[in-house]
């Protein structure tokens, strides 16, 4: 069995890698907890809200939801589940197969959304984007979907165009 040499990382490699873990770390809990306030929703509760408001007739199948949600189909039926729970989500079988299950936002659910949204966004404007000038947002955007596309190739953003 050969061994691995490991490829250290150069000192401007690991201040790049330390400044993204710090921000992967404290950014989720940072975006939480205004909405766990406002509605007692997690950040992953309010994406799966967002993304269904978003779809066309605010229904998603259960699998593109997971892809939009970058979430397992088992995570996102636990919280689908809790959604509905709420009243804020609906599922059933999909209107085009019937072996495909659908969730479609209700409309409290899309009235929560837009209820939250305008706290939402200006949470992530003040924690993210007031931060950085335009060519830092642009290269936000290119270089967070280069790391997405070595995780995952097939990754639902990489499907959207590029601004």
């Amino acid at each position: 069995m050969s061994e691995l040499r490991p490829r250290w990382l150069s000192e401007e490699e690991r201040a790049a890698w330390l400044a993204l873990l710090s921000t992967t770390t404290l950014l989720p809990g940072a975006l939480e907890g205004p909405l766990q306030q406002a509605a007692k929703l997690s950040l992953f509760d309010y994406n799966v809200l967002a993304m269904l408001s978003e779809a066309s007739s605010r229904t998603l199948p259960m699998s593109e939801l997971a892809a939009r949600t970058s979430a397992s189909l088992s995570r996102l039926s636990h919280v689908v589940k809790k959604l509905q729970g709420r009243g804020l989500v609906e599922r059933a079988t999909h209107a085009d197969d019937a072996r495909v299950t659908a969730a479609t936002i209700t409309a409290v659910g899309a009235e929560l959304i837009r209820d939250l949204a305008p706290l939402h966004v200006e949470t992530v404007r003040g924690l993210v984007f007031d931060q950085l000038d335009r060519r830092d947002v642009a290269d936000l955007a290119r270089i967070g979907r280069k790391i997405v596309r070595g995780m995952d190739a097939g990754h639902w953003i990489l499907r959207t165009p590029a601004p």
